[in-house]
């Protein structure tokens, strides 16, 4: 991946990441649950692919093409944002802010209850 393209956003605007009953080509679970461990830990300080890391964690158990697909797609956008994200310096007077936004029916692969908390 040291070579590959870019991408601006960590997935596509109107993207179809669901079921993909198309593919019939399984991926290594393994590999899979490794790569969204990483992108699940780096969450800490880029809450900005919390909410698609957690829409690619939805088919762990049942992982195809098309997610990994997706899971390569953050990583080549984390590959162009390096310095995007949050620090936490130790000796800082730090007030910690939440924010949250609910989307009832966004999804669309069940339409259910999607949430998104940021925080500072």
């Amino acid at each position: 991946m040291e070579d590959c393209a870019t991408f601006n956003t960590p997935i596509c605007e109107n993207h179809n990441l669901g079921q993909d009953h198309e593919s019939t080509e399984d991926v290594d679970p393994t590999q899979y649950r490794t790569m969204i461990g990483s992108l699940m830990y780096l969450t800490a300080s880029r809450p900005n692919i919390m909410c698609v890391v957690w829409l690619c964690a939805r088919y762990q158990g049942n992982s195809k093409e098309s997610h990994i697909k997706a899971v390569k797609r953050i990583l080549r956008y984390l590959k162009g944002k390096p310095k995007l994200g949050l620090s936490y310096p130790a000796d800082s007077d730090l007030k910690f802010v939440a924010y949250t936004d609910s989307d009832f029916g966004g999804c669309k692969s069940n339409r259910s209850l999607q949430q998104v908390v940021v925080s500072s």
